[in-house]
């Protein structure tokens, strides 16, 4: 199989990459977060995957491998996006405004092509329910510093998933890449991919 760039410093995808067998090399592309005024929470995430491939594609050059996987996840309330947290407080206030409610968990992720030199980008909505939770809960939870580094302020995957009450949609999307279209995504654009 070829190697692929992941555009990302995510333990999750890379550990995804892993269980998929994938050989990959690590290669963040250290972009500007910030949504662009008017973006919904898919219009972000679909333009920050592409904009992590684009940078990579800069950075090389003209020696391009083959392929660049970009992707990105935000969680979204009444419209409003969530990134990662600055710090405590920024997250306190995210998961204050999560608690005892749903939200949206938008992933997208984008595959370049080099040798055709095309950008594939699928996106993921998904929805998760909090629990209410206490301020004694949240002072617990943000003692533990998971909330740093991930959208919205808590991992599915980690003691986070103590407080889900539910979820609509794709597991591995909300953690932070969607298996199911990533591997026909690498199919249907010709990858050699043997499991």
């Amino acid at each position: 199989m070829e190697p692929i760039i992941l555009a990302s410093g995510s333990l999750r995808r890379q550990e995804y990459f892993k269980l998929l067998g994938l050989p990959f090399n690590i290669m963040p592309s250290m972009l500007d977060e910030t949504p662009r005024p008017g973006q919904t929470p898919r219009e972000y995430t679909e333009d920050m995957a592409i904009r992590k491939i684009n940078k990579i594609v800069d950075q090389l050059k003209g020696r391009i491998p083959y392929w660049i996987c970009g992707a990105d996840t935000v969680i979204s309330v009444d419209g409003e996006i969530f990134g990662k947290a600055a710090d405590r407080d920024k997250a306190r206030g995210m998961l204050e405004k999560l608690r005892g409610r749903e939200h949206e968990v938008s992933t997208s992720v984008a595959l370049y092509n080099g040798r055709n030199k095309t950008i594939d980008c699928r996106s993921v909505m998904s929805t998760v329910t909090f629990a209410p939770l206490s301020e004694s809960e949240l002072d617990w939870y943000l003692g533990t510093g998971e909330w740093q580094g991930v959208a919205g302020a808590y991992k599915i995957q980690g003691l986070g998933g103590c407080f889900i009450t539910s979820i609509k949609g794709s597991y591995s999307a909300i953690v932070g890449l969607p298996l199911r279209e990533f591997y026909v995504m690498l199919s249907e654009n010709g990858y050699q991919y043997v499991c």
